[in-house]
């Protein structure tokens, strides 16, 4: 055996954790909450579509006329995407198809414009058929159409396709 000298280790003196460290938490969390807020009301704002209508009162005045003449047309709008295709069937109320004025369609998602689209819809006889290409997801399809006997047709319709 060597009588070689020991070292002796002395305990680290614990760490204290004083106010500063504590103020520097309080600042590095709230930095985060304030962040994360920040970015997600800027997205919201950004992404907003924007308004529905001029005024809301005065297109109130005639919604609920407006939503009586629609009825009264008795028109069975069915819309579905199968494969690249967009097929709008609007049936009257003997059954048959019913070929209407397309005044404006716009295709598009729910919560952004980004991807909205004009599709050009064209009648083959027994229904509107326009080529789209749409990845999976919500979209939803705004109609805006005349009736032959010049009412006014407006319908938001909601599409699902899978992925």
């Amino acid at each position: 055996m060597t009588n070689a000298p020991q070292m002796q280790v002395e305990p680290a003196s614990p760490r204290r954790l004083t106010g500063w460290h504590v103020l520097g938490m309080f600042g590095a969390g709230f930095s985060i909450i304030i962040g994360v807020n920040l970015t997600l009301a800027f997205n919201a704002i950004r992404t907003f579509p924007g308004l529905e209508t001029d005024s809301s009162y005065v297109a109130s005045q005639t919604f609920d006329a407006d939503r009586a003449a629609q009825d009264a047309l008795g028109w069975d709008v069915q819309a579905d995407v199968t494969g690249d295709a967009l097929r709008l069937a609007i049936l009257g109320p003997d059954g048959r198809p019913v070929r209407p004025d397309v005044v404006s369609a716009t295709l598009g998602r729910a919560t952004t414009v980004a991807d909205d689209r004009t599709p050009a819809l064209a009648w083959d006889g027994t229904a509107l058929v326009a080529p789209v290409d749409l990845h999976p997801g919500n979209w939803n399809l705004r109609l805006d159409l005349r009736a032959p006997d010049g009412t006014p047709f407006r319908r938001r319709i909601i599409l699902r396709v899978p992925g």
